[in-house]
């Protein structure tokens, strides 16, 4: 199979989910085995390469690195370019953090298709899983397994000991429409970590426009309802495949992922390969 880059171009602009800062950002076409890079455009153009190791902060987003350079919450956009089948893009920004936009990565995902993919030259390599392996958090209760297979598929649990939630499991593999069926879910949180999240600098661009907030054990907050009875599984999903972009390659096998987070999925992704 050969790699694929964007046919055009498309632009976004909004503020950033955690710093709460205006951006805009531009994602455009590039060459053969390039990958996925960021360039801070207001960081003297500044290249940030969306790889494993470039990433320094798992928590609540993904924060990648180089140079001193900082890309916030790349994840729902590297989710929606992996999904689609964008090898190689560049990502122009002009602030730190992406646009959090409604939240989820539909945005990302129309765009995409509108743009359309142009075929490259080069063939695509892919990460095949040839051998079972297991990597354990003890200390979260998760576990992300790593199993050969045919065709890639995606499978997260989640479990939050939550009686508005209960516990949901949400799937991706080669019969799912990630536009229609992933992409839509929207990141959330619950009430009781709204105040603390806040005190640690983080959500400041967050609102009920971008986020579901689980009011525990009342439903929603402010009514809102789910779009899917496990959206909230949906979108770990969603993260997980942005996260696992990171290996730079497309992932050929079974992902088993049981309470899956940024800091799971990459530590996880980091002892396979180191298993390599």
């Amino acid at each position: 199979m050969k790699q694929h880059t964007l046919r055009q171009s498309f632009s976004f602009s909004g503020i950033g989910l955690h710093t709460g800062k205006p951006v805009q950002m531009r994602v455009l076409p590039a060459p053969p085995d390039s990958g996925i890079r960021f360039v801070r455009t207001d960081r003297q153009d500044a290249v940030v390469p969306a790889l494993l190791p470039y990433v320094v902060e798992t928590q609540r987003a993904i924060t990648l690195s180089c140079d001193g350079a900082l890309v916030v919450t790349p994840e729902h956009l590297l989710s929606a370019l992996y999904a689609l089948g964008v090898d190689n893009a560049l990502v122009e920004l002009d602030a730190a953090e992406l646009p959090i936009l409604d939240g989820s990565a539909r945005p990302y995902a129309g765009a995409i298709r509108a743009a359309g993919l142009q075929e490259q030259k080069a063939d695509r390599t892919g990460l095949v899983i040839d051998k079972s392996f297991v990597y354990e958090d003890p200390v979260r209760g998760s576990r992300i397994v790593f199993e050969p297979a045919p065709s890639p598929v995606f499978d997260v649990t989640i479990d939050f000991g939550s009686q508005v939630l209960g516990v949901q499991r949400a799937v991706y593999d080669a019969s799912t429409d990630y536009a229609r069926d992933i992409a839509p879910c929207r990141t959330f949180c619950f009430l009781h970590e709204v105040e603390p999240l806040m005190k640690q600098g983080l959500i400041g661009g967050g609102s009920l426009d971008n986020a579901l907030v689980v009011d525990e054990p009342n439903g929603y907050y402010g009514g809102r309802k789910p779009l899917f009875d496990n959206e909230p599984a949906r979108h770990k999903l969603l993260d997980l495949l942005g996260d696992f972009s990171l290996a730079g390659r497309p992932v050929q096998g079974r992902i088993v992922a049981f309470k899956p987070g940024h800091e799971v999925d990459t530590q996880a992704l980091k002892h396979y390969l180191a298993s390599l």
